[in-house]
């Protein structure tokens, strides 16, 4: 069985599963962008939050996405990395950010999403699909 397992920078905030994502895109949407500091942002979702054990204190922010749901942002209050996303609209998923896993490897994105808001200076696997904004 494949375990996911990650965290951030400073091991404050762990997380591990052994449940499999079901989604798994870049995201190159305006939010994204200014929150990885790049072009995009990088993500597997999974559909169990109950299944993802997370340890240590993250803090949190939230911002309405492009779809208009709410989107909020764990971090590590120590060293600032982004770790997971959850939603309110949709409280069973839990999003972990691809950089954070201890085996970045394990991600296999396919597809891009927000692509309308793509920068050209952010090239990203041209055979991936694309979506104008998120996946249906």
């Amino acid at each position: 069985m494949k375990r996911y397992t990650g965290g951030c920078a400073c091991g404050a905030i762990r997380y591990e599963t052994a449940s499999r994502p079901i989604f798994e895109n870049h995201c190159q949407c305006r939010d994204c962008q200014k929150r990885s500091g790049t072009g995009h942002g990088s993500y597997l979702t999974f559909p169990r939050r109950a299944e993802v054990t997370v340890t240590g204190e993250a803090k949190s922010w939230s911002v309405k996405g492009d779809s208009g749901n709410e989107k909020i942002h764990a971090f590590c209050p120590t060293c600032g990395t982004p770790v997971y996303l959850t939603f309110p609209a949709m409280p069973d998923l839990i999003a972990v950010h691809a950089a954070s896993l201890d085996d970045p490897g394990q991600f296999t994105p396919q597809v891009v999403t927000y692509s309308i808001r793509g920068l050209a200076w952010d090239t990203i696997d041209p055979s991936l699909q694309r979506f104008e904004r998120m996946a249906p």
